[in-house]
């Protein structure tokens, strides 16, 4: 005797459609974290060689709006100064160094 399964049709499509983001909002987004990115760099550019000389390899936490940054040898430290003066503000991590990256990929 065969036994035969019964087979579910798989459903196409999103599990919670009405939580679909438009795409005039991601497009905004977008727009909006790459001028972030782009004042996280201006300001990185502008202090970074008179920093780089007396603290290298220390990390760099930048506020964009304002254009204030902290700095610290420890990562956790910087972002808790960060922190004390911007508690819900974006803030960007950058490494006092030649390309201001933190790590290695």
């Amino acid at each position: 005797m065969t036994r035969t399964r019964s087979v579910r049709p798989r459903r196409q499509g999103r599990l919670f459609p009405e939580y679909t983001i438009p795409p005039e909002e991601l497009a905004r987004r977008e727009a909006e974290k790459n001028a972030r990115i782009k004042r996280y760099r201006e300001i990185f550019a502008q202090v970074s060689p008179q920093l780089i000389q007396d603290h290298y390899n220390w990390f760099m936490i930048i506020e964009p709006n304002s254009g204030d940054y902290f700095i610290d040898p420890d990562e956790d430290v910087a972002m808790q100064k960060a922190r004390q003066k911007y508690p819900s503000g974006m803030v960007g991590i950058m490494r006092l160094n030649e390309t201001g990256t933190c790590g290695k990929i």
